[in-house]
């Protein structure tokens, strides 16, 4: 599957990534992929969409965290075919 762009959104704790992707998810038109759990805690979030719908989502969260500390948030416009496989195996994982 070819995605335009993937949002990502490390944060500390599963309420806390729930409350960020419902968020992010009602602030435009993304997709959620997939959550990835690391020790200590940290979860990662992936959206995908339109570049300007990831932005936009990750960016609302970024400038006002509903749910807890933002570790770490990126935009990666048209993933390569290896970043998509990291999804869609982390997606399996679940």
């Amino acid at each position: 599957m070819k995605m335009q762009a993937v949002g990502l959104v490390e944060t500390l704790g599963s309420a806390s990534a729930i409350v960020i992707a419902d968020k992010m998810l009602k602030t435009s038109q993304v997709t959620y992929e997939c959550w990835n759990t690391k020790c200590g805690g940290h979860v990662t979030i992936f959206l995908s969409g339109d570049v300007s719908a990831v932005t936009a989502a990750v960016e609302a969260v970024k400038s006002n965290s509903p749910g807890g500390e933002i570790v770490a948030a990126a935009v990666i416009s048209a993933p390569s075919d290896e970043t998509i496989k990291m999804i869609e195996l982390s997606r399996k994982k679940k």
